[in-house]
This record gives C-alpha cells, sequence and structure tokens, in this order.
C-alpha cells in the first residue's frame, strides 16, 4: 500500500502531512448522500494534497535562495482562511499561504524583487481618479475625471499605489513559480489535482 501522497523531486512526501493538515479544515461540503459526501471527501483530500505539496516547495525554493525556511507548521492548528483571499488567489494558494510560513516567506521575498516603474504608478493614478476623490467629493457625487474634481494629489497617493502594484506583482510571481515548480510532482492515486481530468471526481476548482 502506497504511504506517500506525492513526490517531489525524488523525495515522498508522506500521507501523514495530509492527514494532519485535513484535521484542521473542516468538511468543504455539507452533503447527505452517502455517494455525494464520499465525492466530496475524495476531493478535500486532494485538494489538501495541492496545500501541502505547495508547502513542500516553498521550503525548497526558499533553502534554494539561501532563505532560513520557517518552523514548521503545526497541524494541531485550526486553519482560517479569508474570504477575500480566497477570492483573488483561489482556494488552494489562499489555504497554502495560511498554512504554510515557507509560502509566505517566498511570497514576500517575490514582492521584494519586483521594480515598479514611476510610469506605472502614475497611469494606475491617472485611470483610477475615482479611488481617490476626497470624502466630500464623493458626498457631492463629483465626476473624478473632470479637470477641477476634488481627489487626492498624486503626491499623496504615489506610495500606496507603489505598494499594491508591487503586491499585486508579487502574487503573479508566485503564481508563475509555483506553475514551474510543480510541473514535476508526481501525484499517488487519489492525491491528483481536484481540476485533473484524469480521475471521475475532477473538478475545475482552485
Amino acid at each position: 500500500m502506497t504511504e506517500h501522497a506525492a513526490v517531489v523531486q525524488g523525495e515522498a512526501v508522506p500521507k501523514v502531512r495530509v492527514d494532519a493538515f485535513l484535521e484542521t479544515v473542516p468538511p468543504r461540503d455539507r452533503e447527505t448522500r452517502p455517494e455525494a459526501l464520499a465525492r466530496a471527501e475524495r476531493q478535500r483530500r486532494r485538494w489538501a494534497t495541492q496545500v501541502v505539496v505547495t508547502d513542500e516547495l516553498a521550503r525548497r525554493a526558499c533553502a534554494d535562495r539561501g532563505l532560513d525556511p520557517p518552523d514548521e507548521v503545526s497541524p494541531s492548528l485550526l486553519l482560517t482562511v479569508a474570504e477575500s483571499d480566497v477570492a483573488d488567489l483561489g482556494s488552494i494558494v489562499a489555504a497554502a499561504l495560511t498554512h504554510s510560513p515557507a509560502a509566505r516567506l517566498l511570497l514576500a521575498e517575490l514582492e521584494a524583487e519586483q521594480d515598479v516603474p514611476e510610469t506605472a504608478v502614475r497611469d494606475y493614478y491617472d485611470r483610477n481618479r475615482d479611488r481617490f476623490l476626497t470624502p466630500e467629493a464623493l458626498r457631492l457625487g463629483a465626476d473624478p475625471f473632470q479637470e477641477a474634481a476634488d481627489v487626492v494629489p498624486y503626491e499623496h497617493a504615489r506610495d500606496g499605489i507603489e505598494r499594491e502594484l508591487r503586491r499585486a506583482a508579487g502574487r503573479r510571481a508566485f503564481f508563475d513559480w509555483l506553475d514551474q515548480a510543480r510541473t514535476g510532482v508526481e501525484y499517488a492515486p487519489g492525491h491528483e489535482h481536484p481540476g485533473d481530468p484524469s480521475h471521475p471526481d475532477h473538478e475545475h476548482r482552485h
């Protein structure tokens, strides 16, 4: 009987790591029919495997970059993922960033590496003036694209825009890294990606 959930760069990721992570996550679906409940549980295990594999890949990426990998994750802590993160990142990446200190460290490093040109910051400000109306202008329903509109000056908005653009670029870099890092992962039966069409339960959910 196979005792691993996946193989990453020739090394096995034990099933017990997936089991420990599943203990922190309440069942996703409240199904009453036995066949539907069984399917939901199979998909929940595949989803959990993706989270654990992301943690493993992030640990290796941190080591390759000479970063000190954080302490082991604690499977005893209840996993709480912000709904806004699920919407922005997808449930697998959002859960991985909540669960894995190594993934958070890697994301922070990737974000710090991003270059945000001044032209990009200014362009964002000019194209999104509605986001920079003053409270009084918002109250009056002012048109943000009128020349005389009362908006927060660029100099006051600039740093916040730059942080937002760098954060978005860092997340894109993280997704690109993860897509590449996962290409060589081999999964044991029952631990494939939830959206893998090779198994009958597949569904397109991130």
